[in-house]
């Protein structure tokens, strides 16, 4: 039974409570810049930092591009397989423009700021890239799986409406999956300052931001994404274990082969997505620190969109070729290339 003494404690802390949630409140509307943590404290390595971003950056446009123009020009690259590999090459592009631009631009010009709008901007588009390639992902393997495991039906399953409808859930659902978490996240106020201890803004570190009773809503909206996550990971298991049994029961050594060649990069992709998620998202907070969660974060957010296109050159001939005639026709336009790209 609540007392009169309890009663009257309650009330006299009811204005201060009140007034800690205003200032609390007046402290998240204040805040109009966050300040991004810094590569290096030297001009030297700073500048250092930006040759190396630079380098990945242009990578990652020369590959994604060259992968691009060689599905849209050539018309025996225009199967289901290379429409997913389009979209996936479109969103590497986005996820590291994301990120990186920004990134060598403070490294150059020795800034740490960004702007509130940019900053949630940068939270919207990076979740939207990277949520929409991990469904594409998703959708590459029933692709893989339907065309192994069932080669009679792939035109009718995979054709030109389905694999739209698929693409078109992905990037709808990958915006989606952005809108709920950046508006949740922007509507969470903060009390702890404004500087984000990573190079861009990324949702973690912001909520480190946030006062201690109001990161709850946005932990279970992360719950759910993980949720979501193993879901589309264990349909990607279910897949490739249909694909091994498949290619195993294979008579010929040629055909394994040449099933094997289709699906390995695909599998090495997904492997290097879903190792690098698991490392920045689920690492123990013993291991952690600023210097090794940039580290992460270059890893999971720069590298993939440079590696990714090589992957899938390197490994299916197809594309390669594709990719040496768009190449040869950029470069030596006015000249006649007398060898024969087609095997």
């Amino acid at each position: 039974m609540l007392r009169i003494s309890d009663f009257r404690e309650h009330c006299f802390t009811c204005p201060d409570l009140h007034t800690q949630r205003q200032h609390q409140m007046s402290n998240s509307s204040s805040i109009s810049e966050f300040l991004l943590l810094p590569f290096a404290d030297t001009r030297e390595l700073q500048l250092l930092h930006f040759a190396l971003f630079l380098g990945i950056y242009l990578a990652a446009l020369l590959g994604n591009g060259l992968i691009l123009t060689a599905v849209a020009c050539h018309h025996r690259l225009h199967t289901p397989m290379y429409f997913f590999l389009l979209n996936l090459a479109l969103l590497d592009l986005g996820c590291i423009s994301t990120t990186v631009p920004k990134a060598m631009a403070n490294s150059l010009w020795d800034t740490r700021a960004i702007s509130y709008a940019g900053c949630a901007a940068q939270v919207f588009l990076f979740l939207f890239f990277i949520s929409a390639e991990f469904y594409v992902l998703t959708i590459m393997s029933y692709d893989r799986y339907v065309a192994i495991c069932k080669p009679l039906h792939y035109g009718s399953l995979l054709g030109t409406r389905a694999c739209a409808s698929m693409a078109a859930a992905a990037w709808g659902s990958g915006v989606l999956y952005a809108l709920l978490h950046t508006a949740n996240t922007v509507s969470l106020p903060l009390c702890q300052g404004n500087a984000v201890d990573q190079f861009f803004c990324e949702i973690p570190q912001i909520l480190k931001l946030s006062c201690t009773d109001s990161y709850l809503r946005e932990a279970g909206f992360l719950m759910f994404s993980a949720f979501l996550g193993f879901g589309c990971f264990f349909f990607i298991v279910v897949s490739y274990v249909q694909i091994f049994r498949a290619v195993l029961r294979m008579p010929s050594e040629q055909g394994r082969h040449k099933a094997f060649s289709t699906c390995l990069p695909h599998l090495t992709v997904v492997t290097l997505f879903i190792r690098m998620a698991i490392f920045a998202y689920l690492k123990p907070p013993s291991i952690s620190s600023p210097s090794l969660d940039m580290a992460v974060a270059i890893l999971y957010s720069a590298v993939p969109p440079a590696v990714n296109p090589l992957i899938y050159s390197v490994r299916i001939e197809a594309l390669k070729d594709a990719i040496l005639k768009v190449f040869l026709i950029i470069f030596f336009r006015n000249h006649k290339v007398p060898v024969s790209l087609h095997r």
